[in-house]
């Protein structure tokens, strides 16, 4: 039976690479949509409920902005977007024919993302162990697609646990398997664990990566995953927590037309048969039998008068023992091919 042909859902995350910047929000979609993503996806927050004034920056984010001030609250008040801005990207999304989406970061967040008439949700890596956030997206009863960045398989058994015993079905939601490294290091990708939860808790399964280049989120692909989320910037140099992990526009359009590639490559039957495109190849790159003289009506064949030459519009040589000790019914030139009909019963 054919395999139908996956469409990955491939999911390009702005995040908070606009700086703050509604031109670069702006340039960002026009380089998703240029890349040919299904979504571009940005951040909805507000600092006030989202970190303590008093936290400071994660290590990687102290990397990307290192400044004397270590408040996490002063970097991300100055990233958030108001309601005006939601309302421009959505309409320049709807222009470029993508799909805007965001990622909500509190129960508030959440409310006013549904009001915006949200299709699905996405649950970042740091509210999987939010019971009151898991709760109210529950509540919506629409799909919901989980990244697991810092968990545990109890983690993931958990949040699972809050959303299907609210009334959601497994079949509407999807587990990202994330690490939570930007860059994430090669050696900690462990991509074969994305099958592990698919297999361990019968949910589809996709990836969100944070890797250095391509190469894993269409590999990802290769084993099984329904949805990639990657991080693209218009600059890597540029200041901020997540442009040094993330891809620039050229690259996040290799990616995406190395996905496409991967879902015609694992399209097909999945048995072992002579593909269309390469039918043509048989006769000029495979070998018959033919002859290396001259042979005379009458004689008998020889394994010495035979050799394996291309093309292949003779006799196989599979067949080289039924034709030695064979005799020929007419004249062969040397290095002719050798037919069945050249041969005496």
């Amino acid at each position: 039976m054919k395999k139908n042909k996956q469409h990955t859902l491939i999911i390009a995350e702005a995040g908070v690479n606009h700086n703050g910047d509604m031109s670069k929000a702006l340039q960002l979609i026009d380089a998703a949509a240029e890349a040919g993503v299904d979504i571009v996806k940005f951040q909805t927050f507000k600092a006030d409920t989202l970190v303590s004034p008093k936290a400071k920056k994660a290590n990687y984010q102290q990397d990307s902005l290192p400044d004397d001030d270590q408040s996490q609250y002063k970097m991300l008040k100055k990233l958030e977007l108001s309601d005006d801005d939601h309302n421009e990207l959505i309409e320049h999304c709807s222009k470029k024919g993508l799909q805007f989406f965001s990622t909500a970061f509190d129960t508030e967040g959440l409310k006013y993302l549904n009001s915006l008439g949200f299709e699905q949700f996405k649950v970042p890596s740091g509210e999987i162990t939010n019971y009151p956030y898991l709760r109210e997206l529950a509540s919506f009863g629409k799909p919901v697609i989980i990244s697991t960045g810092m968990s545990s398989m109890d983690d993931i058994e958990a949040a699972l646990n809050v959303l299907t015993q609210a009334g959601m079905s497994k079949s509407d939601i999807t587990v990202l398997h994330c690490n939570t490294q930007y860059p994430t290091p090669m050696e900690d990708v462990n991509l074969l664990a994305m099958n592990h939860i698919k297999d361990t808790f019968d949910v589809n399964v996709g990836y969100s990566d944070h890797t250095m280049g391509i190469e894993v989120p269409i590999a990802a692909v290769a084993l099984g995953a329904t949805v990639i989320e990657k991080h693209f910037t218009l600059d890597r140099g540029l200041p901020g927590p997540d442009h040094s992990a993330s891809l620039e526009p050229h690259e996040l359009k290799q990616m995406v037309q190395g996905i496409r590639n991967i879902e015609l490559a694992i399209s097909g039957t999945g048995k072992k048969a002579v593909s269309k495109s390469e039918s043509q190849n048989i006769i000029p790159a495979r070998k018959s039998i033919h002859v290396r003289r001259q042979l005379q009506a009458g004689e008998v064949i020889k394994e010495e008068d035979l050799i394996p030459l291309r093309p292949a519009v003779g006799m196989s040589p599979m067949e080289w023992e039924n034709v030695v000790g064979k005799k020929v019914v007419d004249t062969i030139e040397a290095f002719e091919p050798l037919h069945e009909s050249n041969l005496a019963e």
